[in-house]
């Protein structure tokens, strides 16, 4: 739980990883205010690689922050960006070499809690309207396809082909 009288959260990786999954209470990575990687960070929405919809999350922000010709080149693959290239789209904020990642994260956090917070608080919540708007209109669509995807052919070979460390051979069936 967070407290809300905190102004500034800032989340962390660990053992290598941020999120290897969504979280419909708490959507991850690319829905911060501010997104900070190493340059060989990857990211990736990998849902059709394993026969699922982009539903939690993926489907509202990629579009938004990269525009829908690369989150439909990069959605519709599951393929990966490193961070460098992800900082460059827009799809992050900014890629930075690790011996400087928790100094520029620990500045900007200062920086935001010494600031005006009310006028930071107020311009966020201008900002995330659009935002709230288009995900108000694809997450439950999206989350619906998802959960139907979940009961495919493409899902089971999926999951049976991960499990053998295979990669996935899907049918038309």
């Amino acid at each position: 739980d967070i407290d809300d009288s905190c102004d500034v959260v800032v989340l962390t990786g660990a053992a290598g990883a941020f999120s290897g999954g969504g979280d419909l209470n708490w959507i991850l990575a690319m829905c911060g205010d501010f997104v900070y990687a190493t340059p060989d960070a990857v990211f990736a929405d990998p849902h059709v690689a394993v026969g699922l919809v982009a539903g939690d999350g993926g489907a509202v922000i990629w579009p938004q922050l990269v525009g829908y010709a690369r989150a439909r080149r990069y959605l519709l693959t599951g393929d990966a960006i490193r961070g460098r290239e992800a900082a460059e789209m827009g799809l992050i904020t900014e890629a930075v070499p690790d011996d400087q990642l928790d100094a520029l994260v620990d500045a900007m956090a200062q920086r935001l809690a010494s600031g005006a917070s009310y006028a930071v608080k107020y311009t966020k919540a201008a900002i995330n309207a659009g935002l709230k708007v288009t995900a108000a209109a694809v997450i439950d669509r999206a989350s619906a396809f998802e959960n139907l995807t979940q009961f495919t052919n493409d899902n089971r070979i999926a999951a049976e082909a991960f499990l053998a460390k295979e990669k996935p051979v899907f049918t038309r069936s």
